[in-house]
C-alpha cells in the first residue's frame, strides 16, 4: 500500500513541477495601442509621433507603452524598477515605417539597437529597433549611430543634451 501511495505522492510532484514550469513557459503577448493609447511616462500620444515604439507588460496584466524607445530604457534601466515584468516589446524598424510605425512587435531583449542615429522620435534623438543585423547595420551606414545589443544599451546612452537637457523624466 505505501507503495501505491509514494508512486502517487511523486505523480502529484511531478504534475506540480509541470505545472510550475507551463506557468512560467507562458509567454505574453504585445498588444497593439490604439488611437489614444499614451505614455506612461509624459501622457504622449503614441501614434501622433514618429519612431519605433515599446511596451512593457507586466505580470499583474497591467501594460506600459511608452512613445520613445529613450523613454522605456530610462524605466528599464531604472534600479528602482521592481515590478515583474513579463515582457517587453519594442516595434522592429525594418519592417514597418519610421513616420507611422504600425505593428510588427520584437522581445526588446532579443532586439538589436542603433544609437546614436540622426532620426528622430517624439522627444528627439531615439534608438532605432531591428531584429535584423543586416537591416539595423544598413540603417545605421544610412542614419549614423552604431548597432549594439539590449545587453550593451547604458543609462549614458540615454542622455542626449537635447533642448530639454536630459530623456529622463
Amino acid at each position: 500500500m505505501s507503495f501505491k501511495i509514494n508512486r502517487l505522492l511523486a505523480a502529484l510532484a511531478a504534475a506540480g513541477l509541470l505545472a510550475a514550469c507551463s506557468e512560467h513557459a507562458l509567454t505574453v503577448a504585445a498588444h497593439e495601442p490604439g488611437s489614444d493609447t499614451a505614455c506612461a511616462l509624459d501622457g504622449m500620444v503614441l501614434l501622433d509621433f514618429p519612431g519605433p515604439k515599446a511596451q512593457i507588460q507586466y505580470a499583474e496584466g497591467k501594460a506600459d507603452y511608452y512613445c520613445d524607445l529613450m523613454e522605456l530604457f530610462t524605466v528599464m534601466l531604472a534600479p528602482e524598477h521592481k515590478r515583474r515584468i513579463a515582457g517587453v516589446f519594442v516595434q522592429d524598424m525594418g519592417k514597418t515605417a519610421w513616420d507611422k510605425p504600425s505593428g510588427h512587435w520584437i522581445a526588446a531583449k532579443d532586439a538589436l539597437y542603433v544609437v546614436g542615429s540622426k532620426k528622430q522620435g517624439s522627444m528627439g534623438p531615439t534608438f532605432g529597433s531591428f531584429s535584423d543585423a543586416a537591416q539595423a547595420a544598413a540603417f545605421a551606414k544610412a542614419e549614423g549611430g552604431k548597432v549594439l545589443p539590449y545587453s550593451q544599451i547604458t543609462v549614458a546612452m540615454l542622455d542626449t543634451g537635447h533642448a530639454a537637457g536630459d530623456m529622463r523624466h
